[in-house]
């Protein structure tokens, strides 16, 4: 059984620069594959693995930009447990979440219980980050990448490693129409 994901990938340029602020917490383990997770389905039954496949291809959202900024954490209150960079509202990045929550609905997988709150994991955090994660906060509050260009989606499959998550693309999704120039 699949553990599956629906996610956006960043141009090169754009995971260096964010692989140029995670340091400097001691105790947080650094993510290394950057990416802004759309939908966590979790684990899928194979047979319904085709379903969502045929029903990610009906989306249709013309390409956008975006743009990456601050840093937080989560869960907001209680104790730190990831480190983020934060997604600027942005109506093309709704809309298209909105259109796979649909796609996905025809495609018998149920909704997810909580608000989508488009981020980009940076570090999962353990005891020794805990205390340090304000001052971390604090230096990067004014950390921006604009214009990030989006133009197509991914269907992932995820291994639970002791090393970690390995990510694999299943299936890309192109969004309509093609943004100018290159980031």
């Amino acid at each position: 059984m699949p553990r599956l994901f629906i996610a956006i990938d960043f141009p090169h340029s754009v995971s260096t620069r964010l692989q140029d602020i995670a340091y400097g917490l001691p105790g947080a383990a650094w993510v290394h594959q950057y990416h802004l997770t759309l939908r966590f389905l979790g684990e899928t039954e194979n047979h319904i693995l085709e379903d969502i496949q045929h029903a990610l291809t009906e989306v249709r959202v013309n390409s956008f930009h975006l743009d990456l900024k601050s840093v937080g954490h989560f869960p907001p209150r209680g104790t730190p447990e990831v480190l983020w960079v934060g997604v600027a509202h942005n109506d093309s990045l709704m809309r298209l979440n909105r259109r796979l929550d649909s796609a996905l609905a025809k495609a018998g997988v149920p909704a997810e219980g909580r608000k989508f709150h488009p981020h980009v994991t940076l570090a999962r955090l353990k005891n020794g980050a805990i205390r340090h994660v304000g001052d971390f906060e604090v230096h990067h509050s004014l950390f921006k990448i604009p214009e990030v260009p989006v133009e197509q989606f991914h269907l992932y499959s995820s291994r639970l490693t002791p090393e970690g998550a390995v990510h694999t693309v299943e299936e890309t999704y192109p969004l309509e129409g093609l943004l100018e120039g290159d980031y």
